[in-house]
C-alpha cells in the first residue's frame, strides 16, 4: 500500500499563493494518475488537477491558468502551486494516486483558507 501525506495548507489572503506538497511513502513505478481534489463543507468533492505517469497534466476549468501540478520523482512528491487564490478556493485539499481502476489511495487532506 501507498501512504500519502499532504502539507502546505494555510490561511492566505485573496490573490495570494500557496504550494501544496504530497509525499508518497514509496517510489511508484509504472502507470498511474496522481491527482489533487478539494472539498468544501457541504459541497461535493471535486477534481482540481491530475498528472499522469507520462507527464500529462489536466486541470479543472475553474483553476486553469492559476494552478500548476508538478512532481519530483526523486523525492516521491507531487506539488500543486496555487496562485491568484480566491475565497471560493477555500476547501480541504486531498492528494490521490490511482494505480489501477480498482486501486487508489488518498491522503488525509490539508486545509486551505482564502480570506481577508
Amino acid at each position: 500500500q501507498v501512504q500519502l501525506v499532504e502539507s502546505g495548507g494555510d490561511l492566505v489572503q485573496p490573490g495570494g499563493s500557496l504550494k501544496l506538497s504530497c509525499a508518497a511513502s514509496a517510489r511508484i513505478i509504472g502507470s498511474y494518475v496522481m491527482g489533487w481534489y478539494r472539498q468544501a463543507p457541504g459541497k461535493q468533492r471535486e477534481l482540481v488537477a491530475t498528472l499522469t505517469s507520462g507527464g500529462s497534466p489536466n486541470y479543472a476549468d475553474f483553476v486553469l491558468g492559476r494552478f500548476t501540478i508538478s512532481r519530483d520523482n526523486a523525492k516521491n512528491t507531487v506539488y500543486l502551486q496555487m496562485n491568484s487564490l480566491k475565497p471560493e478556493d477555500t476547501a480541504v485539499y486531498y492528494c490521490n494516486i490511482q494505480l489501477t481502476p480498482r486501486v487508489g489511495y488518498w491522503g488525509q487532506g490539508t486545509q486551505v483558507t482564502v480570506s481577508s
